[in-house]
């Protein structure tokens, strides 16, 4: 097993007349690879958030405070397994390493459905759940090795942007996948392994469909292929590097990587804040049913897709590849977007599904963008390393305070106090995405190596 994910060999160049209908078609594939693969992660990773008012019927003794600390410890989980994966990414094969993680999780959500004692006891839930948050690490750091190896700097704004929609793809399908599941079984259990079932089979399709790198398959590098290269790009960047050296010469003395990983935190509770709680909120407070507050918390999610590709086309094209500036359009309109869902305590159904639409289609460019920034920060060997170094920020510092955070301020404070603490995370997030106003992804072509 182990042997299966270490890097493919490099095999013998391709005739020169092949090299460009092989590079369009195996682009095509692996994309289509990592986007089905990364959305199939999040049919399995925030399950309990939809199963929270089920367990608080079913389990009267669990208070939200403590069913938001089980998706805490995930979070915390998930975000050191990102940084820690995100290294063995960098030294792995996505084709074999991206699956694994999947089926894995696929497994440990759907014994969470199946065997009572798992959700019959709070130790158990939260054991499960940082387990579950663990195998997910193992899902953005293949992705971002994939991208910056078949895609180069220029073309990777909208690229990036493009990609990053499978996890709106994966979180707007888990309600749906969810509701049928409980449809056709008739419990709330299902929301666990029907959605395991599914993201199983979505783990073998993507296996199919993905591939190394592209010199593994004969063919130059990208970089190469496209006369694209990063400023100061060499030969030596083909070089997988030890975690020693990214970490110490290419993460820990990185101001900007520093500043985006803590904007990162904010940004994340922002984003979990609002669609952890969603079927919570408007279920227990507004008494929505089911069916309304899934069809919310899909909203949010499909609201995602348009604005996250606005937000990678306006940093490439307005902003001339400077990821800053969009990061902090987008949070301002954010916090305006929160502040109509707050103020809607006491109104109508659509007005809520407007709101979360705006929130949905503002707050994932910002969480697009700080990723993709990642990328252009770093060498491309070094990409997950990175991006799990952001990561890392976001979900223990950010996600993992959104789960118990909220479930306490709501608690002792109520939803005003859960509101105006995500207007603050919205302005914080704005203040250290403009300590990076400094950078640009820049890229320059050479004669001598056109396509």
């Amino acid at each position: 097993m182990f042997a299966l994910l270490k890097p493919a060999p490099a095999r013998a160049p391709v005739p020169a007349d092949q090299v460009d209908p092989l590079y369009r078609r195996l682009r095509r594939r692996v994309f289509i690879g990592i986007f089905i693969g990364y959305a199939g992660y999040y049919l399995v990773r925030k399950n309990l958030a939809l199963a929270i008012p089920d367990m608080l019927k079913a389990y009267p003794a669990y208070t939200k405070a403590q069913l938001g600390t089980a998706l805490t410890v995930l979070s915390i989980a998930y975000g050191v397994s990102k940084f820690l994966m995100g290294s063995v990414s960098d030294r792995s094969n996505p084709k074999y390493f991206l699956p694994l993680g999947l089926l894995l999780s696929s497994a440990i959500m759907a014994s969470f459905g199946l065997l009572p004692l798992a959700y019959g006891s709070l130790a158990a839930i939260i054991v499960i759940q940082g387990l579950n948050g663990w195998v997910q690490g193992m899902g953005w750091p293949p992705c971002g090795k994939t991208m910056v190896h078949w895609f180069s700097t220029r073309e990777r704004g909208l690229t990036v942007s493009v990609w990053n929609t499978a996890h709106n793809v994966g979180g707007a399908l888990v309600a749906t996948i969810a509701l049928l599941g409980v449809t056709l079984f008739h419990a709330w259990q299902a929301k666990f392994y029907f959605n395991a079932m599914i993201a199983a089979a979505v783990a073998v399709g993507a296996w199919f469909l993905l591939e190394d790198t592209p010199q593994s398959r004969g063919l130059p590098p990208v970089e190469q292929y496209r006369n694209d290269y990063p400023e100061g790009y060499s030969e030596a960047d083909e070089r997988t590097l030890g975690f020693r050296e990214i970490f110490l010469r290419y993460v820990l003395p990185n101001r900007y990587l520093w500043a985006i990983a803590i904007a990162n935190a904010f940004c994340y509770f922002v984003r979990y804040g609002v669609v952890d709680w969603i079927p919570t909120y408007l279920q227990t407070t507004k008494g929505f049913n089911f069916q309304q507050s899934s069809t919310a918390w899909s909203l949010y999610e499909w609201a995602a897709i348009p604005g996250t590709i606005a937000c990678g086309w306006i940093s490439d094209r307005v902003f001339r590849g400077r990821r800053a500036p969009a990061t902090m359009l987008f949070m301002l309109l954010t916090m305006v977007a929160v502040v109509v869902y707050w103020l809607n305590m006491h109104g109508p159904l659509w007005l809520d599904y407007v709101a979360l639409i705006g929130i949905g289609s503002l707050v994932y460019g910002p969480i697009m963008m700080i990723g993709l920034h990642s990328l252009d920060l770093v060498p491309k060997k070094a990409a997950g390393t990175a991006a799990g170094f952001t990561g890392l920020f976001g979900y223990v510092f950010g996600s993992a305070t959104a789960g118990t955070g909220v479930g306490w301020i709501a608690d002792h404070w109520g939803w005003g106090g859960v509101f105006i603490t995500m207007m603050a995370c919205c302005v914080l997030t704005i203040f250290f995405s403009a300590l990076t106003l400094g950078h640009h992804a820049g890229s320059s072509t050479r004669e001598a190596a056109g396509r």
